[in-house]
């Protein structure tokens, strides 16, 4: 019994730390090129994300800073959220 007590919460401790490493990400950058229909922005510094279904344009154009809300997806960086800064 005091096995699989140790193994249930041992299971749940790592389970737990697999939650945190899926925390969203932030990046601040200035757009490079920004593609609505092909669901794509590129920042100057390189950074490339495919926008998330849900993705709602707040009027991007090249040459905005902006604020980059993302996660990952398999080798993809996901955009959840683009705001742009002030």
């Amino acid at each position: 019994m005091r096995k699989l007590i140790v193994t249930a919460a041992t299971a749940a401790f790592l389970a737990s730390g697999g939650a945190a490493f899926a925390a969203v990400k932030h990046t601040t950058g200035t757009v490079k090129s920004f593609d609505g229909p092909a669901m794509s922005l590129v920042l100057d510094n390189g950074s490339t994300f495919t926008l998330s279904k849900a993705f709602k344009d707040p009027g991007i154009k090249p040459g905005e800073k902006v604020r980059v809300s993302w996660d990952m997806s398999g080798k993809n960086k996901i955009a959840e959220a683009v705001k742009i800064m002030k």
